[in-house]
């Protein structure tokens, strides 16, 4: 997905846009809303014909949206029963997409601006969005190395060397507190028996672990079966996803 462009009106809230392929996407929800459809997914499925979903970024995490061309939002404003929807359509038509095609986004209030007020006001927005994406390429680096390597290898391993692993990405963490905290969090069977440290059903199930058996042939010539508990690629990067972003709070015991 190209970078999300969100505009904002005091008028007719946010509409988020993408452009991709030099096409321009509009949140479906985000237009029927600022239109004033009561239910925005029924709005899409009655006016619009050709909805595609995109995943987006939002205050609850990444969400698979509905996205529209401006055949479909022309559809939708032509519907809608809004006194305003004239004056949505001026916004949208006559400030918002000129924008974008000129200048590759919006700037609120850039009408009433001299050439030299957008210029630093364009300058102060693209140094922010440097920024916010140095930090954010920051906190990912350690789980995003991590995960290629995973990726690449497909290896279990054993508990213990999980641990080293999270110690190395900043995690004060060895292996018996990962023990611990695999039992405590319902991953490993916590009560006391030969099954005790065992994956729960729950962790199987998800593919976090793999058992490994080993025959051990002892000296009276009994024969009897190790079984030791393996982290998957899967597991690896499911507990780092996990515990990684609490590199900066040792988790506690």
């Amino acid at each position: 997905m190209n970078e999300l462009q969100i505009f904002k009106s005091n008028q007719f809230g946010q509409v988020r846009v993408i452009e991709e392929d030099g096409k321009i996407l509009f949140c479906g929800s985000d237009i029927a809303r600022a239109l004033g459809y009561a239910n925005p997914r029924k709005a899409l499925a009655d006016h619009c014909k050709g909805v595609t979903k995109r995943n987006t970024p939002t205050t609850g995490g990444v969400q698979e949206l509905s996205y529209i061309l401006e055949g479909d939002l022309y559809r939708l404003i032509t519907h809608s029963k809004l006194p305003q929807a004239e004056r949505f359509e001026s916004w949208i038509f006559d400030e918002v997409l000129p924008s974008i095609r000129k200048h590759g986004g919006y700037i609120a209030g850039q009408e009433t601006m001299t050439d030299d007020e957008l210029l630093a006001r364009a300058y102060l927005v693209a140094q922010s969005k440097i920024k916010e994406k140095d930090e954010a390429i920051e906190r990912m680096k350690p789980k995003e190395i991590f995960t290629d390597a995973v990726s690449a290898s497909k290896t279990s391993i054993l508990i213990g060397e999980m641990a080293k692993i999270m110690k190395q990405n900043g995690v004060d963490m060895g292996q018996q507190r990962l023990f611990k905290w695999l039992r405590e969090n319902g991953y490993l069977i916590k009560r006391n028996g030969s099954d005790r440290n065992m994956p729960t059903q729950r962790s199987m199930e998800l593919g976090l672990f793999e058992i490994k058996e080993t025959a051990i042939t002892h000296s009276n010539g009994t024969i009897t079966v190790s079984r030791t508990p393996k982290v998957t690629g899967k597991g690896q990067i499911y507990f780092t996803n996990m515990l990684i972003p609490e590199r900066h709070e040792s988790v506690r015991t």
